[in-house]
């Protein structure tokens, strides 16, 4: 395995520029207030698809030949990545088939739909949905793009390092969503290049995280995926890893694991005294500075990665906090 260079990442950022979005670095006095440090909101929930993952999608699809781009791509996907793909692929005039579980929310898959990409429903687990997306790269040809374990997918995450570190130069913290590493390898390899004295924190939930469990084992390992709030963090990372497990293993400095009411505290406090609508994924960052996870050394970055929950969930979230 040959190890990503950081010059792919100021690579990946020429090439999707016009392609995604820059997004807000906002300063959140409540949050600062209450860690007694400042704190800032990289608001990726602001990107054109609802999430960092179009970074990842556009520079990967970029990357491919005529030949490649005329066979089509093909992916598994928790939902964002999916939906980032089927964009980056209508974007740049290419089919995109998307494999998903059961478990995936129904908004996430009607989106990728909508986006004229072919959907393909399989399984219990985002590895069923692996499997399958596997097979039609075989049978079809169909490039394979995963959603974390790959160079160019995590460059073009990495490119969201690059914008926090253009936006707060001196930021000292930085949390970040973990699941299978691509954002979280991507933006950590950004900011260790730059200053390895910079602060970069895993951030997942308690239910089924495969990488903080593979970490753990000094190994990937597989987990069952269980239900979550935080369900863009579900799945395994490959028991055949070749990228990720080893940035998350060698820049991750500390890694949190919350439970699914820390999780939805998050949710409330980014909608209550942020105005955002935020996924359980990317509320989890916000969830650990509640929690009292992280020590007050300053400027905080919380990267906030998708907006796109579903509407009756939200409101189901905000109504048990009025009830109690």
């Amino acid at each position: 395995m040959e190890p990503i260079s950081p010059v792919e990442l100021y690579r990946a950022r020429q090439r999707i520029q016009g392609l995604v979005r820059q997004t807000p670095l906002e300063y959140s006095p409540s949050l600062s207030r209450l860690l007694g440090a400042p704190v800032y909101l990289k608001l990726e929930s602001q990107q054109i698809t609802g999430s960092f993952k179009l970074r990842g999608a556009s520079n990967a699809i970029a990357q491919l030949d005529d030949e490649q781009k005329a066979r089509g791509v093909v992916a598994a996907s928790t939902g964002n990545h999916g939906r980032a793909l089927a964009h980056a692929a209508r974007v740049l005039g290419v089919h995109a088939t998307i494999c998903l579980s059961q478990l995936v929310p129904g908004n996430k898959v009607q989106a990728i739909r909508e986006l004229g990409a072919e959907v393909r429903i399989v399984g219990h687990s985002q590895d069923d949905a692996q499997a399958e997306a596997e097979r039609i790269a075989r049978e079809q040809g169909a490039t394979l793009l995963p959603p974390f374990d790959h160079p160019q997918i995590i460059a073009g995450q990495g490119t969201l390092g690059l914008e926090i570190l253009e936006q707060l130069p001196d930021v000292r913290q930085v949390l970040v969503p973990l699941s299978g590493g691509g954002l979280f390898g991507g933006v950590a390899l950004a900011l260790k290049h730059v200053d390895p004295s910079i602060r970069v924190h895993g951030i997942s939930m308690r239910r089924g995280a495969a990488m903080a469990a593979s970490l753990a084992a000094g190994h990937p390992v597989e987990v069952e995926e269980l239900p979550t709030l935080a369900d863009s963090l579900g799945g395994g990372i490959g028991l055949d890893n070749r990228y990720t497990f080893a940035l998350a293993r060698d820049y991750c400095d500390q890694l949190h694991l919350l439970d699914e009411p820390a999780i939805a505290a998050g949710i409330r406090h980014a909608y209550r005294e942020e105005r955002q609508v935020v996924e359980g994924a990317a509320a989890v960052g916000i969830a650990a500075l509640l929690d009292g996870l992280i020590a007050p050394v300053g400027p905080v970055v919380v990267i906030v990665s998708g907006r796109n929950i579903a509407i009756e969930q939200h409101q189901q979230i905000l109504e048990e906090s009025a009830h109690g």
